[in-house]
């Protein structure tokens, strides 16, 4: 049994600090970020509803984003729920076992969903620059393998981040300055040496998060590049109607991420980290159901045909 183990790390808690300094805004906090993750709960849950029940959505593409509002629902239950939470109690206490859980099921369940991004990303290059070979590439059996490759990915590193984070002695403050247990404000508090923890970190954004999003950026290099020798008007709006929410949701998600991640434990910046944490727990799982179905046609009918037969 390790020292960190003999000396009760395992038995403390950590002290989430959460949003204390504005204690005369909690309820109004509360109420306003409860409503937000009602509606994207609701907005999530009607992307996988339509996608399963409607007959026309049973495509590849629609398969991917059902999984990717089922990882989105699971992802801010990690968190939300405590959220909500630390604004009815300050001082809200996280036992040592909790703090580590929340993170890595907060990791793998986003890097899960980058992953899938990646392998939508490629479904919509095949669709547009290569359609006749489509049916061939894209089958069932690869979209499974997709969505285990994601899922295993995410979770495997994951646990190796998490693991190596949560090792280290914390034999000082146990009070983290955010509203979860997000790696930055964790490895703030380390009384150790943290620079092969930073490199580990930065390893697994790197796998995570850049590698990806600069996959992503090259396929839409080719599919913009297809879409404009598209001939007609229609065609090319068609085209672009099924890229631009994958596209828009791919530089929210992976800006945000970016930003927080992919930089050394010098620049953290509590405040401001709270603040674009916010961003991508609160805010930007929300918009996502109404950019995947703004534009999209396919899924506006399918909505439409879903409370058509509510109403009968």
């Amino acid at each position: 049994m390790g020292p960190w183990i003999r000396n009760g790390t395992l038995s403390f808690e950590f002290i989430i600090l959460g949003f204390g300094d504005l204690a005369e805004l909690q309820i109004f906090f509360f109420g306003l970020f409860l409503v937000m993750h009602l509606i994207t709960l609701a907005g999530h849950t009607t992307i996988v509803l339509i996608t399963l029940i409607d007959s026309c959505l049973q495509t590849p593409m629609y398969f991917f984003l059902r999984n990717l509002s089922i990882i989105e629902i699971c992802y801010i239950l990690v968190i939300v729920p405590n959220m909500l939470a630390n604004f009815l109690s300050r001082n809200q206490k996280m036992p040592f076992v909790g703090c580590a859980l929340q993170m890595h099921l907060f990791i793998a369940l986003g890097g899960a969903e980058c992953f899938l991004l990646t392998a939508m990303a490629y479904d919509r290059f095949v669709a547009i620059c290569n359609p006749l070979r489509y049916t061939l590439l894209i089958t069932r059996i690869f979209c499974l393998q997709m969505l285990g490759v994601a899922c295993v990915s995410g979770f495997a590193l994951s646990l190796t981040l998490t693991t190596l984070i949560f090792l280290l002695p914390f034999c000082q403050s146990h009070v983290i300055n955010h509203f979860f247990c997000d790696i930055p404000a964790v490895l703030y508090l380390a009384c150790s040496d943290t620079r092969a923890n930073e490199i580990a970190v930065f390893l697994v954004c790197m796998l995570i998060l850049l590698i990806p999003f600069l996959l992503i950026l090259f396929s839409y290099g080719f599919i913009i590049t297809a879409i404009l020798k598209i001939r007609s008007a229609e065609g090319r709006s068609k085209a672009f109607s099924t890229c631009a929410g994958h596209l828009l949701v791919s530089v929210l998600h992976y800006g945000c991420a970016i930003f927080i991640y992919i930089r050394p434990k010098s620049c953290y910046t509590p405040e401001q980290d709270k603040i674009v944490s916010l961003i991508y727990t609160n805010v930007t799982p929300m918009l996502y159901p109404m950019i995947y179905s703004l534009r999209n046609k396919e899924v506006k009918g399918a909505l439409r045909r879903l409370l058509a037969s509510h109403n009968q």
